[in-house]
């Protein structure tokens, strides 16, 4: 009986601890368990836009080409006007530039569903002319050369006629640091999206010009666009621009300058740019 005690003692007490060790072993392969089933964080969505930085960042100061533009105080400016990613109203294809004169906003739809935004000012030219067209022709600091009827209503600007070699490049130059010029066909429209100095047009109408951004936002514009870049040009997205009985609407410029290589036959709106 003594015996028979004992040993069911031994018994109990090597029950207990392997009781206890297969317990602390499930509590081991219970913690690596909990540790490899930890969710994993989902890649990116595919073709979302990289996010933009921030204001005060995309509107200071830059040094471009010899000429150093100054910051813009962007404070001043409506939040809708300055530069950003929003969801693509436009319905158009990616790689397209699309104006809405009535939102006074420019579009360039991003593959997603995005597109980045930015705000123009828009002169008398800018509400006359809609329709397709296509960059034909880009350039950095360009030349202005005013037409015959601006010419005409501001004598004063003779000096930067044609026959003159218009205006050179420069922070004051009407067409900013830089311009893209739009076609129909092999047709220059003489409509033109540029940067301007007169970042408080922005948003609203002025009295000459055609499409004007701030010199920053034309600058990135013009690094993101390819050439051929589609462009629609709407009195509000969807909505096509009604023609006026008196088309009294000067260009912002004469035509671009002579001696330009201009990138070929324009392609139709619908074929792809990629």
């Amino acid at each position: 009986m003594f015996t028979t005690e004992i040993d069911s003692y031994r018994l109990s007490r090597r029950g207990f601890l392997n009781a206890a060790a297969l317990g602390a072993a499930s509590i081991a392969v219970s913690a690596c368990t909990t540790t490899a089933s930890r969710p994993v964080e989902p890649p990116p969505p595919a073709n979302v836009e990289p996010p933009l930085l921030d204001y005060a960042t995309m509107y200071g100061p830059v040094s471009d080409s010899g000429f150093e533009l100054p910051g813009i105080p962007y404070e001043k400016i409506d939040e809708q006007f300055l530069r950003q990613i929003v969801p693509d109203p436009t319905g158009q294809p990616p790689g397209t530039i699309v104006v809405d004169t009535a939102g006074h906003h420019l579009y360039f739809v991003r593959p997603g569903g995005q597109a980045i935004r930015y705000g123009v000012g828009l002169g008398r030219a800018g509400f006359e002319w809609s329709g397709d067209a296509v960059v034909q022709w880009k350039q950095k600091w360009p030349k202005w050369t005013p037409p015959a009827e601006m010419i005409a209503r501001q004598p004063e600007l003779a000096e930067y006629s044609a026959e003159n070699g218009g205006m050179p490049g420069g922070l004051t130059n009407p067409l900013g640091a830089r311009a893209l010029y739009l076609f129909e066909g092999n047709e220059d429209t003489l409509y033109r999206l540029h940067g301007s100095p007169e970042w408080f047009s922005i948003g609203k109408s002025v009295s000459s010009g055609c499409v004007r951004l701030i010199n920053q936002d034309i600058i990135d514009l013009y690094d993101r666009v390819p050439n051929k870049t589609p462009v629609v040009v709407t009195a509000g997205v969807g909505q096509e621009l009604v023609a006026t009985a008196d088309r009294k609407a000067i260009p912002i410029d004469a035509g671009v300058p002579e001696g330009s290589i201009l990138l070929g036959p324009a392609r139709a709106i619908s074929d792809s740019i990629f």
